[in-house]
């Protein structure tokens, strides 16, 4: 990526703070929302406009309401809360266990008792469509070898691994002053993991339906994770005891979604005369 350019003082916009560089222009930095931001070429962001190299948000299709959708089989312990729908394609519905205890609100249960359903067999044709629509080129790539996004402030863009992303701890998405905010997290050959009490947030922003998660083999949330976005896993998806997602979706492509005292709110887009902003 180029050399981030630089901003006159008409530029920038309120809170940002001037630094002089000796005739070198003035680069106004809002800190606090740049941290664990190495120079990845934020030229627009800097200049009180919107990250330069935006990602785009996917096609959902019919795969839209669904909260969570499996491929060979869902299984739910304990009492689990879907908010959306759940379904199951090419797998039966024998393969779906666990309701109830397990509940489905605000939704249906699509599973076909002889044949697959027709409305998850969309939504799978769907979700695979958005899977290839998530591989798009990457804002910043990180090094070979698992990165733990724990404590990261990230604005929107799309972030990749070469392997696998973990969270432990607090992944804080900052919209900053983009109005529609997306960002992407691929990782095409490995896995998504999540420690123990590990929280993904959004700041800045009233929308939180456009966080995404292309993972290239399977995902697990730790327990007592609280998840942002939609993960669309290639084969599996597992939730521990009592991980949630509370805004998207658990879509497994090939294989199985596994639960254990979950919540998993499909997400609804807030309309954008709804949406408020804090400026520091």
């Amino acid at each position: 990526m180029g050399r981030p350019q630089e901003c006159t003082g008409a530029e920038q916009g309120p809170g940002w703070r001037q630094t002089d560089h000796s005739g070198k222009g003035r680069i106004g930095m809002k800190l606090k929302h740049v941290r664990n931001l190495a120079s990845v070429g934020l030229a627009a962001f800097l200049c009180g406009g919107s990250l330069a190299l935006a990602a785009t948000a996917p096609p959902l299709g019919t795969a839209q309401s669904f909260a969570v959708l499996g491929a060979t089989a869902v299984s739910n312990t304990g009492t689990s809360v879907i908010t959306g729908d759940l379904g199951i394609a090419p797998g039966l519905l024998s393969s779906v266990t666990g309701f109830p205890p397990g509940t489905v609100v605000g939704g249906a249960i699509y599973a076909g008792a002889v044949s697959p359903d027709p409305v998850a067999t969309g939504a799978q044709a769907s979700a695979s469509t958005a899977f290839g629509a998530l591989d798009q080129p990457c804002d910043i790539t990180y090094p070979a070898g698992n990165k733990d996004l724990g404590g990261e402030v990230l604005l929107p863009g799309v972030y990749c691994s070469t392997s696998s992303f973990s969270l432990t701890g607090t992944l804080t998405l900052d919209a900053g002053v983009d109005p529609n905010p997306v960002w992407i997290f691929k990782m095409p050959l490995s896995t998504l993991t999540t420690a123990t009490d590990s929280v993904v947030q959004v700041i800045n922003s009233s929308q939180h339906c456009d966080v995404y998660w292309r993972v290239g083999s399977s995902a697990t949330l730790g327990t007592r994770t609280s998840f942002i976005g939609t993960i669309i896993a290639d084969t599996s998806i597992s939730l521990t005891d009592n991980a949630d997602i509370i805004a998207g979706r658990a879509i497994a492509l090939t294989g199985a979604v596994t639960l254990d005292t979950n919540t998993v709110t499909v997400c609804v887009p807030v309309p954008v005369e709804l949406m408020t902003f804090s400026a520091d």
